[in-house]
C-alpha cells in the first residue's frame, strides 16, 4: 500500500486507495509529516515558471524552511538570452513568499554534460534526449551538490511526477494502533516517526510514479534517477493537475500565476535542433534515396535527421509525391538518408520488435522475465506492451546493465533514444537504444 510523500493532504483520503487504515490514521500520518517538516530545509529549483513557484509555496505552507534557487546554465551566443528575465521572475516569487533566494551556477556542467554530449551524439548519428541528461547532470546532480553543501535536507522541483515509498509496513501498524489505546510505547514510536530525518514510512525503496495529470506527466525524463536521488527529492505538484496548479498560483497570488508554460529543450527553450547543430557540425550535402536505392533528392547532412522525420530534405523536381515520405534509415559514412511512404516498412533492420538497450537504470526493482510491461520511446509517445529480458551484468554495478525490450509489435527506434519502462503508473526505469 503506497504512501504519498509529495504534498497529499487529508482531502485526498480514499478508503479504496488506503483500505488498511482509517481516516483518523490517515490524518495522523499527515500530522506526522507536518511535524517532520520542522527545521527541515528544502532548496526549491525556481525557474521563473508557475510550477516551481507553486512547489515553493506549497512547501512553505507545509512548514519547511524553503530556499528558492535559480539554476543558471549555459546559453550559446546565437540564441536569444532569456535567463535574466526568468531569474527576475524567480526572484519576484521568492520575495512574494518571503523566502531566501540563491543562484546556483551550473554553466560548466550544462555545457559539458548536456550540450556537448548532445552534439557528439548527433555527430555519431544517434538521437539523444537532452532533457534526460539535463535532469541527471544538472537538476538532480549539480543542484543537489549545491544544496547539500549548504546543509539542505531536500531538493524539490516542479516536475509532474510522484516520489512514493512502496511498503511502509512499520508506519501502517503504527498508525493503525492509534485507533486503540495511545500507550507510551506508541507515542515514543510516533515521536521517532515524526522527528527522524527520513520518516519510518519512507525507509525502504522509493518508487517513481507518473504525475496525476497525464497530459503533463514528466516521469519519462526522470528514468535515470536512483534510490539515493529519490531519498532527498520532493515533487510537490506531482499529485496535482495543471488546472489545480494554476488555481493555487492564483490563491497564493504568485507573480507567475498567468505566465505561459515554457517549451523546448531544457533551459534553452524553443529550439530548432538543426539550426542549433549547424553551429557545431559542418553541413554537407548528401543524397536522399528511396527503397530501391534510387536518388530522389538531397539534404544538408545525414547527422541532422532522426528516424521517422518527414521534413528538412528536398525532392528532385521530377519526383511527385502526394503522400509524406519518412526517414527510415541513414548512413552517416555515406551521408545518405533513405525515405519511404510507410514507417513500418522494414529497411536495414531499423524496425524491430526486440530493441537492445544499454546504460540501464532500474529505479526500484528489476523487471520480471515474461511479465508484461509498457514501453515508451518518446515523451508522450504511445505506451506499447513489451517484455523485458535483462542481459549483461557488471562487476562494478549491482544488477543488469543491459536489456532487451521485446515489443508486441514492430517499432521504429533510433540509436541514442531513451526507452522508458512502466508497470502501470510506476516508472521502473529505462535505457538508451544501442
Amino acid at each position: 500500500m503506497p504512501w504519498e510523500r509529495d504534498g497529499a493532504s487529508t482531502r485526498n483520503f480514499s478508503a479504496e486507495k488506503y483500505p488498511c487504515i482509517s481516516r483518523r490514521a490517515y490524518f495522523v500520518k499527515q500530522r506526522c509529516l507536518s511535524m517532520n517538516t520542522i527545521n527541515k530545509t528544502v532548496f526549491v529549483g525556481v525557474s521563473g515558471g508557475v510550477d516551481s513557484s507553486v512547489a515553493a509555496a506549497l512547501l512553505k505552507e507545509q512548514g519547511y524552511n524553503v530556499v528558492g534557487v535559480f539554476i543558471r546554465t549555459w546559453t550559446p551566443d546565437f540564441i536569444e538570452c532569456t535567463w535574466r528575465d526568468e531569474r527576475r521572475d524567480a526572484m519576484r516569487v521568492c520575495a512574494h513568499l518571503g523566502i531566501p533566494f540563491l543562484e546556483c551556477n551550473a554553466e560548466k556542467k550544462y555545457k559539458e554534460g548536456v550540450a556537448d554530449y548532445m552534439i557528439e551524439e548527433y555527430k555519431k548519428g544517434n538521437t539523444p534526449n537532452p532533457d534526460v541528461m539535463c535532469n541527471r547532470e544538472v537538476k538532480f546532480g549539480v543542484f543537489w551538490k549545491f544544496a547539500k553543501s549548504k546543509r539542505a535536507d531536500y531538493i524539490a522541483t516542479g516536475h509532474y511526477a510522484q516520489n512514493i515509498t512502496a511498503h511502509p509496513t512499520d508506519a501502517v501498524h503504527l498508525l493503525d494502533s492509534l485507533n486503540t489505546k495511545k500507550s507510551q510505547k506508541v507515542l515514543r514510536k510516533l515521536q521517532a516517526f515524526a522527528s527522524s530525518p527520513t520518516p519510518v514510512a519512507f525507509r525502504g525503496p522509493c518508487e517513481l510514479h507518473k504525475g496525476i495529470d497525464d497530459s503533463k506527466d514528466q516521469s519519462y525524463f526522470l528514468w535515470t534517477l536512483k534510490q539515493e536521488d529519490l531519498s532527498h527529492v520532493l515533487f510537490p505538484v506531482g499529485h496535482l493537475k495543471k488546472t489545480e496548479v494554476r488555481k493555487l498560483a492564483e490563491k497564493f497570488k504568485l507573480p507567475t500565476a498567468t505566465k505561459k508554460d515554457s517549451q523546448g529543450v531544457c533551459f534553452l527553450g524553443p529550439l530548432d535542433m538543426k539550426d542549433f547543430l549547424r553551429h557545431y557540425i559542418e553541413s554537407k550535402k548528401g543524397d536522399v534515396i528511396n527503397e530501391k536505392g534510387e536518388v530522389i533528392g538531397s539534404h544538408d547532412g545525414a547527422v541532422f535527421f532522426t528516424l521517422g522525420e518527414r521534413h528538412g530534405f528536398t525532392l528532385n523536381k521530377h519526383i511527385e509525391s502526394d503522400k509524406p515520405l519518412y526517414v527510415i534509415s541513414k548512413d552517416i559514412k555515406k551521408n545518405t538518408i533513405t525515405v519511404s511512404h510507410r514507417l513500418e516498412k522494414q529497411v536495414e533492420k531499423k524496425i524491430h520488435r526486440t530493441v537492445l538497450c544499454s546504460n540501464i537504470n532500474w529505479i526500484s526493482k528489476i523487471p520480471e522475465k515474461n511479465k508484461k510491461y509498457q514501453g515508451q520511446i518518446r515523451y508522450h509517445g504511445e505506451l506499447l506492451n513489451c517484455k523485458i529480458n535483462c542481459t549483461s551484468l557488471s562487476a562494478e554495478q549491482a544488477g543488469p546493465t543491459g536489456a532487451e525490450v521485446i515489443f508486441e509489435k514492430n517499432v521504429l527506434v533510433a540509436s541514442g533514444q531513451s526507452i522508458v519502462v512502466y508497470d502501470g503508473d510506476i516508472c521502473l526505469g529505462g535505457g538508451v537504444v544501442e
